[in-house]
């Protein structure tokens, strides 16, 4: 138990500290805003008990929430990205299904699985997020085009991440 608990804090940490530190001084015009910390929750474990996953989301979303002052809209948004990932795992499942210790990475699942996997899972969150931050639909197609632009730069910050922390497993 020890074992796996070590790093999934130790992730959790480095994450949310370079969101803290590097990412949150990162805006470019307005429309991007990159956040790698929901890496930390699209790379938990498959079986992980959805209860503890959406805890886990919670609390991350609230640590952000703290050093951004943003008084709970990235615990929102993160709450629902980690609510909707069993359905998305689920619609995106391999064929014979997974394995009992798999973990939705590049090593375990390959680059495309992950690419849409992840690019699905960061949408949602990003949606939620940039809506509940404006809190109007009346600026609708610019709070959308931020959703892209901050959806694609996040995505691809998770993917760099995703290919220098992978591990040597098989990549299919």
């Amino acid at each position: 138990m020890i074992r796996e608990l070590v790093p999934l804090v130790i992730r959790f940490a480095g994450l949310i500290a370079v969101q803290v530190v590097i990412l949150n001084n990162v805006l470019v015009s307005g429309y991007i805003n990159p956040f790698l910390y929901v890496l930390f929750i699209l790379t938990l474990p498959v079986k992980f008990p959805r209860s503890a996953v959406l805890l886990l989301a919670f609390v991350s979303g609230l640590v952000i929430d703290m050093f951004t002052n943003t008084t709970g809209m990235h615990a929102a948004a993160t709450v629902l990205m980690a609510y909707v990932r069993p359905a998305v795992l689920r619609f995106y499942a391999p064929r014979d299904g997974y394995d009992a210790d798999a973990v939705p990475d590049i090593s375990h699942f390959g680059f495309q699985w992950f690419l849409v996997y992840a690019a699905t899972l960061v949408f949602v969150h990003h949606l939620a997020l940039f809506f509940i931050e404006v809190f109007r639909f009346s600026g609708f197609i610019s709070t959308l085009s931020r959703v892209l632009f901050s959806s694609v730069v996040t995505l691809a910050l998770i993917l760099i991440t995703q290919f220098l922390f992978r591990k040597s497993t098989s990549v299919r």
